[in-house]
């Protein structure tokens, strides 16, 4: 019997804002610790970027800034795509199977201004139309 797999959200952090952007840097996305270990993001692990600020989407891997320092770092090529002041949301995505989904829940990470952690959910409410 074949088992399944949906690739759903694993994780947001919604709304951060970008710190640096270095062109010169090997390739990646440099995100404050605190805010990885909030979200389950590890070290090195896809992650997809969405620009609020331009409209750009990419995708790129997460490497690890210094703890507690707000730092959201986009580096390499990407450095293209978004600059200092950008508003962006980072997002993963894991394959889960049909009996992991009965206790699936996202980690969605909100911040303010200063890319410091204001809320933590499991869900998007739902919004009225």
């Amino acid at each position: 019997m074949k088992v399944m797999q949906k690739t759903m959200l694993q994780a947001k952090l919604h709304r951060v804002r970008v710190t640096h952007s270095e062109l010169n840097y090997e390739g990646s996305c440099a995100i404050d610790d605190a805010l990885l270990d909030a979200a389950t993001i590890s070290e090195y692990q896809q992650i997809d970027i969405y620009n609020i600020t331009n409209g750009e989407r990419f995708t790129t891997y997460a490497i690890r800034a210094q703890r507690n320092s707000g730092i959201i770092s986009v580096n390499g090529a990407a450095a293209h795509k978004a600059s200092p002041g950008d508003i962006l949301i980072i997002a993963s995505y894991a394959a889960y199977s049909e009996s992991e989904l009965r206790l699936y829940q996202p980690r969605l990470v909100y911040v303010n201004e200063m890319n410091r952690i204001i809320n933590q959910r499991g869900s998007i409410p739902v919004q009225a139309v």
